[in-house]
């Protein structure tokens, strides 16, 4: 009895959300049930690091034919197993032997399934592989070969040997903010970098200019971000105007590999500036313009000033007539000789 309680205690139910993300990954504990939701109309396939040694079940079936309330498909030697729920409420457990030790699994029938679960060994979990150095220099020959990546997997297949792509086409995955939106058109994967390029759209819907920060990039894979490595924007979206940005991210944010799957589902982010505040002279009319000062004059003093005027004439007049008849402007007479 007290060796049962013991076993009670030690066993931790890995009990899924009512919506569980279809793909997950959990460390390994012989300690440890864990609780599998499978589907009647989807497939769950459960990974192991290495090659399953054997599986026990009960209410299984493996072709199909025999009654059971799931089917399994395993290849001896693989490491890795599909199972569909053959029933609804359907419920069993499977005993998994790997490196020495059991494994216990336990299936039940639900509407939302984990469609992959990916299991790591505690050691190796334990030890994260540092993500490669990537220099820049490197990064930028990565956005130049994901940008000509059809012409080169064509007449250079050498140059992109090992690199993934995937293309979206008509239905690309679109992350909406209102006035404008981000549009990813196709992605490519360079393993030994452990680096993912993106190239997306982004569209205005805006009447005006769009300002965001060509280094601010990343993408969100689940609940987590991964933050750019390298980009090539302009910074600015005009208005009601696409614009072609690639960029990429290289490991984790923690200095990890990331080793993402092209399969994800991504979220691209970008930090947005404020608009610039408009002209004043676009918006301020000219003010009108204002009247000449009053003179302030009288009419008294008009007609002093203008007596004024008259005797200033005058003397000029007078001047001039004298300077006229002045010896010095009298014409020489003609010196005769003796």
């Amino acid at each position: 009895m007290k060796s049962l309680l013991s076993l009670i205690v030690l066993t931790t139910i890995y009990a899924l959300a009512d919506a569980p993300e279809a793909i997950q990954r959990i460390t390994l504990d012989e300690r440890v049930v864990v609780t599998v939701p499978v589907a009647t109309n989807r497939v769950t396939t459960i990974s192991f690091p290495g090659s399953i040694a054997a599986i026990d079940a009960a209410g299984v079936t493996a072709d199909g034919k025999t009654q059971g309330q799931f089917q399994l498909a395993h290849t001896k030697g693989s490491s890795f197993l599909s199972v569909r729920a053959l029933a609804r409420k359907a419920a069993t457990n499977l005993n998994i032997r790997w490196n020495k030790r059991t494994y216990v699994f336990e299936l039940v029938e639900s509407d939302a399934p984990v469609l992959a679960l990916n299991l790591e060994d505690r050691v190796a979990a334990d030890a994260v592989q540092p993500a490669p150095l990537v220099t820049p220099t490197r990064l930028l020959a990565l956005l130049d070969k994901a940008k000509a990546f059809p012409l080169l997997k064509k007449q250079q297949p050498e140059a992109v040997a090992g690199a993934e792509a995937r293309t979206f086409g008509d239905k690309p995955q679109v992350t909406d903010f209102n006035d404008y939106e981000i549009r990813i058109e196709e992605v490519f994967r360079f393993n030994p970098e452990d680096t993912l390029v993106f190239h997306v759209a982004l569209r205005s819907k805006s009447d005006e200019e769009i300002r965001y920060l060509p280094e601010s990039f990343c993408a969100r894979v689940g609940n987590r971000l991964y933050y750019q490595s390298i980009s090539d924007a302009p910074g600015v979206l005009p208005a009601n105007a696409a614009s072609s940005v690639y960029f990429a991210i290289t490991g984790t944010p923690d200095g990890g590999r990331n080793e993402l799957s092209l399969k994800n589902e991504f979220n691209v982010l970008v930090s947005r500036l404020p608009s610039p505040p408009r002209s004043s002279s676009a918006t301020t009319p000219p003010s009108p313009q204002s009247p000449p000062p009053p003179t302030g004059m009288t009419p008294e003093s008009e007609a002093i000033a203008r007596q004024a005027l008259r005797r200033a004439i005058a003397e000029l007049q007078n001047t001039a007539g004298r300077s006229a008849l002045s010896p010095s402007n009298a014409p020489s007479a003609k010196q005769t000789r003796p």
